[in-house]
């Protein structure tokens, strides 16, 4: 077993106390993987949190261990070891470990054993003709889509860096730029905490030509598992898109003045089925990123399917949005013109949409500031994800209280809404700030101001960071629908092993 070093300067935390329970699991853990693989707290002074820097800059929680196993099939054997009684410790399971603004790889508690399967980073299998892919959690967005290129079918990429997790973002319900992830998730390999695998939803077997359908006969078990306690998914089965013959994204600037009247413009559009994918509204900060106008929002709506539908398309969509007398700018023609401003921004974009995320990060990096491999040990950044119903009013709304939650703690702010159909917007704030200084307080502050001020509004985040995972009993919808969870936790898992904490 490894210690780690500490970084100069740092304060040492206290240390985890080591029962004979979880020592008895922790040796047997380096058995199955051998010393290299686990990795204990240093006893030096000088020794780092094993889990490394955040880039949200929460609390660094104690752990008793980082376990990384080589293969899927060392999996259940760790998770029957920390299972067996309530004193052999907790599991706290990561993919890339790559989530950025919610607390990256920290638990939501102390004094877990962090289950690490970035290793796991295999493409199983690969079915082109009916359009899925078996991934393991180490599997990268970035790694898949090369593997996709030149191929009739995409994955759903989002925005973030290519090294990020296709399965940890899907089964924390992230957002790409077809769709939301978990419709992607057709089937799903889970380790129970008694250290049985089962795999739910659809799952590709030797001569079998079903159809790719998830739900099955009978209650499905597949959404168990997504934002779940209830067991470690090891592999899944994702969905792969037909590849579009052309793609287009209409751009649209707008003045503060008309966001209600623009978005209510947007909606009847997304609605009539003139957009495809996932459209978004940028609020000014974050549309600088984008090419926007200083002090005004950025409209983009994909367009594809055939050349004629797309040529189609984008007349009406443009020629309507002149019509409306909303906008500032209206174009369609920055990607495909070599000569124009916003040519490789407006490329990247469309190639986004197209299911090819940014190799090279060129716009993750415009964005943070540094490449994905420096996020969490040198910028400060914490997100914010409420979900909004797609009316005009409901946006101006929460726009009013982003500006006030900016203004009582002097945080700088970006929002991006996410067009998820005709009725939801998925909405991302993003707080960027320096790590000196009183930055980091003040937008943990407005962190604080925007999870009150947005609940009591009755917009709920679809997703929490670590700090604010004990929310989900205030936001649940139905008391007794979380007492269900609670109950089917005491069963597959009554001795708390996995997860615990988050979203509890």
């Amino acid at each position: 077993m490894t210690e780690q070093p500490r970084a100069a300067g740092e304060p040492a935390a206290p240390p985890v106390p080591v029962n004979p329970a979880l020592r008895k699991a922790l040796d047997a853990a380096v058995r199955i993987l051998g010393e290299d693989r686990v990795s204990l707290p240093g006893s030096d002074e000088r020794a780092t949190p094993l889990l490394g820097p955040n880039a949200g800059l929460f609390r660094a929680r104690r752990i008793a261990a980082v376990l990384r196993p080589a293969t899927a099939e060392q999996v259940p054997e760790l998770v029957e070891l920390f299972a067996g009684e309530p004193e052999s410790g907790s599991l706290h399971v990561v993919g890339t470990g790559r989530n950025w603004g919610l607390g990256s790889r920290e638990p939501a508690d102390d004094d877990v054993v962090v289950l690490d399967l970035g290793g796991l980073d295999r493409v199983r299998e690969l079915d082109l003709d009916a359009g899925w892919a078996v991934v393991e959690p180490g599997v990268t967005q970035g790694h898949l889509s090369r593997l996709l290129a030149h191929t009739p079918r995409l994955v759903n990429v989002t925005v973030s860096a290519a090294a990020t997790s296709i399965l940890g973002n899907a089964l924390d319900r992230g957002v790409g730029l077809r769709g939301q992830r978990t419709d992607d998730l057709a089937g799903l390999e889970v380790v129970l905490p008694d250290g049985d695998t089962v795999r739910v939803g659809w799952w590709p077997t030797e001569g079998r030509t079903a159809p790719v359908y998830p739900h099955g006969l009978g209650p499905s078990p597949l959404p168990l598992f997504v934002q779940s306690s209830l067991g470690v998914v090891t592999a899944a089965v994702i969905r792969l898109a037909p590849r579009p013959e052309a793609l287009r994204v209409v751009r649209l600037d707008f003045p503060q003045s008309a966001l209600g009247a623009a978005t209510d413009a947007v909606r009847r559009w997304v609605a009539q089925g003139l957009t495809r994918g996932v459209p978004r509204i940028y609020d000014p900060a974050a549309a600088r990123s984008y090419g926007g106008s200083e002090g005004e929002f950025l409209v983009h709506l994909p367009v594809d399917g055939t050349a004629e539908a797309v040529e189609a398309l984008t007349g009406i969509l443009t020629a309507e949005a002149r019509r409306s007398g909303l906008f500032t700018q209206v174009t369609a023609v920055e990607a495909i013109d070599p000569g124009h401003p916003n040519h490789e921004v407006a490329r990247l974009v469309e190639r986004g949409y197209a299911g090819d995320p940014d190799i090279a990060d060129v716009l993750f990096r415009a964005k943070m500031g540094v490449p994905a491999d420096r996020v969490d040990a040198e910028t400060g950044f914490v997100f914010f994800l409420p979900l909004l119903p797609f009316t005009g009013s409901d946006v101006s709304r929460a726009d009013g209280l982003l500006r006030e939650a900016a203004a009582a703690t002097g945080t700088r702010l970006s929002a991006t809404l996410h067009l998820l159909g005709p009725d939801l917007i998925d909405c991302v704030v993003a707080m960027k700030f320096p790590r000196e200084g009183d930055a980091p307080e003040r937008a943990h502050r407005a962190l604080d101001l925007l999870h009150t001020s947005f609940a009591d509004a009755g917009f709920a985040p679809y997703r929490l960071d670590v700090d604010h995972a004990h929310r989900r009993d205030a936001l649940a919808a139905d008391p007794g629908a979380l007492a269900l969870t609670r109950r089917l936790k005491a069963v597959l898992d009554p001795n708390n092993a996995i997860a615990p904490g988050r979203y509890r």
